[in-house]
Formats: structure tokens, sequence, C-alpha cells
């Protein structure tokens, strides 16, 4: 668990304390590595929420959600058709499923705790 949050840790304070710019020719590339990598960061919270998470599996989906999606971008500016859209669409709709598991596992226990404490 703590990787996928020392990794969110590290890429804030990297872009909070240096003052690069991205070409804006590769705005669509970056937005969508972003949202991949979002993706596979809250899938791994999720995944350990849930018992479930591996590291290796959190690693290569990082990289492999990243290199996919810039993929995509890539092949729709050379075939002229906005095949980022797509990617965009696929990542939105997993982070969106993802953080909505994680509200209901935290709320499920949140409620159980609840439970617990009035019944002392």
């Amino acid at each position: 668990m703590w990787l996928p949050i020392l990794g969110l840790i590290v890429g804030i304070v990297l872009g909070l304390l240096t003052d690069i710019r991205i070409p804006e020719q590769y705005s669509n590339y970056l937005s969508i590595a972003v949202l991949a990598a979002f993706d596979t960061l809250f899938g791994g919270i999720r995944a350990h929420m849930q018992n479930i998470y591996d590291e290796k599996v959190f690693v290569s989906g990082f990289f492999f959600n990243i290199l996919l999606a810039a993929s995509l971008a890539f092949l729709g500016v050379h075939l002229g058709v906005d095949l980022y859209l797509a990617a965009v669409f696929a990542f939105g709709v997993r982070l969106f499923q993802n953080i909505a598991v994680i509200r209901r596992i935290l709320l499920t226990k949140w409620s159980t705790n609840k439970e617990k404490l009035e019944k002392k």
C-alpha cells in the first residue's frame, strides 16, 4: 500500500518544486498518461483495501497503462483520429469505478466500527 502513496507524494513534490514546461503538442500525451497513472494508483488502493494487492501487478500495470494510453494517442495523431478520447473514456470510467468501490469499502468499515462502538 505504501508504494502508490509514496509515488503520489514524490510526484506532487517534484511537480511543485520544478518549473518544467511541457510543449503544447505533447499535452494530449501527458494528459492521457496522467489519467492512466491515476487509474492505476486508485486501482492499487482499491486492491489493497480488498486484500488482493500485488506490487508486481501494480508496477507492471502502471507502466503498461501509461504506454498503452500514450501509444493510442500517438497512433491517433498519425491517423488523424482522436483515439486518445477512447483512452480517456476507458481510464475515466475505471477511475470512477475504483473511487466508488473505495468509497463503499470505507463506508462499510465506518459503519461496522460505529456499530461496534455503540454495542460497548
